[in-house]
């Protein structure tokens, strides 16, 4: 007759087989009802919302959020893709912080997906995820970075409310450094007829000391026919001018 510790061992059994398959985020569906009661009980798995489960180290104090924050980015992956397949993305603020080389646990995660639910769903320690109703952008404005489905940084750049540049000005200015060429970004702003933007992103990238791609932009939405007032979203000139070759966003997250 299987002995406790037979039992519990079994358990584990289970619990590594999905973790060497990648799986972070465990829903009740991966494994049955008394495995997962066994390994509760025994603290190897903590419930983050109703029927969905992170692997946790048994000896970690209750309350503590170490496992979770380790957890965090590969947990969300693996939900939104259970919930919503490959319909959604992050918000363009979200996409240009991780860009940015940012990859702190936000308090709300925004996520647009055409079947959200627009209500916030709450994880651990304080933690949330935010599923904005919103249409995806066009597929090639998408990008995945480690099962993460998130907006280019062009499109992102394109499309982060004007207020991001003074809140998160080490990203925003970051993300700017890593656009090598006008070109990356102009046709989008072309195709749109994004005059307004435009004209934003040239006051940004003029105050990194990227005068070049400024000037292009202004010069080719001219020519286009638009009319673009350039406009500084930052709120201070900055003294560091950002590398032209330099494409790392933590070289250029540095001062």
């Amino acid at each position: 007759m299987p002995t406790p510790q037979d039992k519990l061992a079994e358990s584990l059994a289970v619990l590594k087989k999905l973790q060497d398959e990648g799986i972070v985020a465990i829903h009740t569906k991966n494994m049955t009802r008394t495995h997962r009661e066994r390994l509760i009980k025994s603290r190897f798995i903590k419930g983050v919302m109703k029927g969905w489960y992170i692997p946790v180290r048994p000896e970690e104090p209750s309350g503590e959020s170490t496992a979770w924050y380790a957890s965090f980015w590969d947990f969300c992956g693996d939900y939104l893709k259970s919930r919503f397949g490959n319909q959604w993305c992050f918000s363009p603020e979200q996409s240009l912080s991780i860009h940015s080389g940012n990859w702190n646990v936000p308090e709300q995660l925004l996520v647009r997906t055409p079947r959200g639910g627009n209500k916030p769903i709450s994880l651990l320690h304080e933690t949330s995820i935010m599923d904005v109703r919103l249409k995806l952008p066009d597929k090639n404005d998408i990008e995945i970075k480690e099962n993460l489905r998130m907006m280019t940084l062009p499109a992102a750049l394109i499309s982060i409310a004007p207020g991001y540049y003074s809140k998160n000005a080490i990203e925003a200015r970051a993300a700017l450094s890593m656009i090598s060429d006008a070109s990356e970004i102009l046709h989008k702003l072309l195709e749109g007829g994004r005059s307004t933007i435009a004209g934003r992103l040239a006051g940004a990238f003029r105050n990194i000391g990227k005068n070049g791609i400024a000037d292009n932009i202004i010069e080719a939405m001219r020519a286009a026919g638009y009319s673009i007032t350039e406009n500084d979203p930052f709120e201070e000139k900055h003294t560091i001018i950002f590398s032209e070759r330099e494409l790392s966003p933590y070289v250029n997250r540095i001062g």
